[in-house]
C-alpha cells in the first residue's frame, strides 16, 4: 500500500509533438520485451526444475556395496542412497549416518517386506551372495520396488524365470548389475559389432581369473552356485555375446581344469575352459579361474580387431584396435553410470539395456557350460 502514493507518468500527458514517436517506440519496446520473456519462459520450461533423485536401498553391505556402490551413490546424478537391508543393525546405523538417511530405513533380512512402507525408496539393489538373489528380487518386487540384481542374476535358470515373472506381475522394472555395459571400452566393442567397421567378428578369445588366497563364500556352492564361471567367467560370456551382436551362443563345450588347492575347492571348480559357438559363425574361446591373472578379451574380424586388456576391472581399462590405441578420457565410474541409467529408465518408463532377460540368457549359457563339462559333450544352449 505504501507504494500507491508515488507519482506515475501517464501516457496521455505526453507532449503532442512527440506522442506519435513515443507510442511507436513504446509498442516496439513492449513487443520486444514480450518476445524476450516468452523465449526465457520457454527456456525455463525446457530446462525445468532438476528432476528428483530416486531413492535406492542396498540389500547387503558386503565388499562390493562398501567399496563400489556406496562411493558411486555419492556421485550419482539421478539417484541417492536412502536405505539399507543388513544383518547388522550397527552397520546399518553407520551407513545411515554417513549417507544421511533415517533409522527407519534400516531393515533386516527378516523385515525386507516392510520396505513396501518406505515411499522414499524407489529402487532396491540386491548385493547378497548369488543363491539369495532370486528370493530377494522377488521380495522387493512384491514390495512394489524396482530392482537391480547383482550378477550373476541367480544360480539357475528356474530361479531367474521366477524372479522375472515376479517383477512382471508387480509391474516393476528389473535390471542386472552388468556394469561393463556402461564402460566406454565395452561400448566400443558393442559399436563395432553393430556397425561392422571391420566386418562381422569371427573369433573371440580371453577370459578372467584371479587368485583366491583363502576360502570365502564364493567357493561355497550353496551360496555361490558354482565357482569362477559364476563369478568371473560371466564377464567373458558377456563380452562374447557383445561381439556377437547381443545374441546367445547355440552350443558350448567345456572342460574343468585340475584342482591345485583341494582345501579351498571342495565343491566348486577352480578352473574352467569353454568354447561358445554362435549361429553367425563366431567362435569364442574363454577361460576362467581362481588360480591365475587372466583379464582380457580380443575380438577379431576379417578387416580388423579390438582388444581390451585389462578388460574387466572397475577402472583402469585399456584397449586398442587394429587402427591404434583407444583412449577414453576422463575415466568413468561404471557403477554410477549404471545406477543413473536405471533411475532414468524408471523415471522415463523405458527398459534397461541390461534387463532381467539378459541375466536369464546368461544363466542358460552357464548351465550349458556346467553340463558340457560334466558330460564331456557338446551341449546345446536352451533357447
Amino acid at each position: 500500500m505504501g507504494g500507491s502514493n508515488k507519482t506515475v507518468a501517464h501516457p496521455m500527458k505526453t507532449p503532442c509533438a512527440s506522442s506519435s514517436m513515443s507510442r511507436r517506440q513504446f509498442v516496439s519496446q513492449l513487443a520486444a520485451g514480450a518476445a524476450t520473456l516468452a523465449v526465457a519462459s520457454r527456456a525455463r520450461g525446457q530446462r525445468g526444475p532438476a528432476p528428483k533423485k530416486l531413492g535406492v536401498a542396498l540389500v547387503g553391505l558386503g565388499g562390493y556395496a562398501t567399496g563400489q556402490l556406496g562411493p558411486a551413490l555419492k556421485i550419482t546424478e539421478n539417484c541417492r542412497l536412502v536405505g539399507v537391508v543388513t544383518g547388522s543393525r550397527e552397520k546399518g546405523r553407520r551407513w545411515a549416518q554417513e549417507f544421511g538417511f533415517p533409522g527407519k530405513n534400516i531393515f533386516s533380512y527378516d523385515t525386507l517386506a516392510q520396505i513396501a512402507d518406505a515411499p522414499d525408496i524407489d529402487i532396491v539393489y540386491v548385493v547378497t551372495p548369488n543363491a539369495l538373489h532370486a528370493q530377494e528380487v522377488i521380495a522387493a518386487a512384491k514390495a512394489g520396488k524396482h530392482v537391480i540384481s547383482e550378477k550373476p542374476f541367480t544360480t539357475n535358470v528356474a530361479d531367474a524365470e521366477a524372479a522375472i515373472a515376479a517383477c512382471r506381475a508387480a509391474k516393476v522394472k528389473l535390471s542386472i548389475g552388468y556394469r561393463l555395459h556402461f564402460d566406454p571400452y565395452h561400448e566400443e566393442l558393442r559399436r563395432l559389432a553393430r556397425e561392422k567397421d571391420f566386418g562381422a567378428f569371427t573369433k573371440v578369445t580371453g577370459g578372467f581369473s584371479f587368485m583366491m588366497p583363502t576360502k570365502v563364500w564364493r567357493a561355497d556352492k550353496k551360496l555361490a552356485g558354482g565357482g569362477p564361471v559364476m563369478d568371473l567367467g560371466i564377464y567373458f560370456i558377456q563380452g562374447a555375446c557383445m561381439a556377437a551382436g547381443g545374441v546367445a551362443p547355440i552350443a558350448v563345450t567345456a572342460k574343468t581344469g585340475p584342482v591345485t588347492r583341494p582345501d579351498i575347492f571342495t565343491d566348486v571348480e577352480e578352473t574352467m575352459h569353454f568354447t561358445m559357438e554362435f549361429a553367425g559363425g563366431l567362435v569364442a574361446e574363454g577361460a576362467t579361474s581362481y588360480e591365475g591373472n587372466l583379464n582380457q578379451i580380443r575380438a577379431e574380424a576379417p578387416k580388423g580387431w579390438i582388444e581390451i586388456n585389462p578388460a574387466f576391472n572397475y577402472n583402469g581399462l585399456r584397449g586398442a584396435t587394429s587402427r591404434g590405441p583407444l583412449r577414453f578420457e576422463p575415466s568413468v565410474n561404471q557403477q554410477a553410470r549404471q545406477l543413473d541409467d536405471f533411475a532414468e529408465c524408471v523415471r522415463d518408463g523405458r527398459e534397461s539395456r541390461v534387463p532381467g532377460e539378459m541375466g536369464l540368457r546368461d544363466m542358460k549359457i552357464i548351465e550349458a557350460i556346467y553340463a558340457a563339462a560334466k558330460s564331456g559333450q557338446r551341449t546345446t544352449v536352451r533357447a
